[in-house]
């Protein structure tokens, strides 16, 4: 283990998304890390998305930005998947549309569009989250440190509402609380969304990182 980058204590957040941040910096606050983002580093790469899961596309992210930076680095892949569109949009969520698609607005847009026809029983969904955290080395290829999963069951409603979310949050129907993630207050979404629930799981590591230094 690199010892030197674990005694700094700092934590890359590989993510360019505002909103994204903001919930690592929440979920994260109890672990003896600084959070630092890739705008903190400087960091203008992007990381070429060739996988086909999310835990392929997790650990390109993870590792490139940790060979790139030097950090302890936590990247994820997150997507929504469909049951009536075969799990589409799946690992091209951020994607969706390709290049006619240019913002979140055109990518919700487009979703409702492919569901149009599609009766609300046969709207469930689901948001995945892979995380995974690598370590640089000196002189080899960044090691993987931990990789957690996380999802979170809903429905795709018909319109978007809510303003406090990102991507297909204001479309993404929870039941049990009768609203959609983007009509939820950041604290109850950071309780029970699917980054949530993979954070849960690797925070036990990343402190184990800390004691162990």
């Amino acid at each position: 283990m690199n010892n030197k980058i674990i005694k700094q204590n700092q934590l890359l957040i590989a993510t360019g998304n505002p909103g994204k941040m903001r919930e690592y910096v929440d979920l994260l606050r109890d672990i003896p890390f600084e959070l630092v983002s890739l705008r903190d580093l400087g960091i203008t790469h992007e990381v070429d998305e060739t996988g086909d899961t999310f835990e392929e596309n997790a650990w390109l992210k993870a590792s490139e930005y940790a060979a790139i930076s030097g950090f302890l680095t936590l990247a994820d892949d997150s997507g929504l998947e469909v049951d009536s569109l075969s799990g589409e949009p799946g690992v091209r969520s951020a994607r969706y549309g390709g290049d006619s698609c240019t913002s979140d607005q055109d990518r919700v847009n487009l979703l409702l569009k492919n569901l149009e026809n599609v009766p609300w029983e046969e709207r469930g969904a689901r948001f995945r989250s892979v995380i995974a955290v690598a370590q640089p080395r000196k002189t080899h290829q960044p090691t993987l440190v931990t990789q957690a999963e996380g999802s979170v069951a809903g429905m795709i409603q018909y319109n978007p509402q809510g303003d406090d979310g990102f991507g297909y949050d204001p479309v993404f129907y929870l039941p049990s609380y009768d609203k959609t993630v983007a009509q939820l207050p950041l604290d109850v979404k950071n309780r029970i969304s699917h980054r949530a629930n993979a954070v849960q799981k690797a925070v036990e590591t990343l402190k184990t990182l800390i004691a162990e230094s």
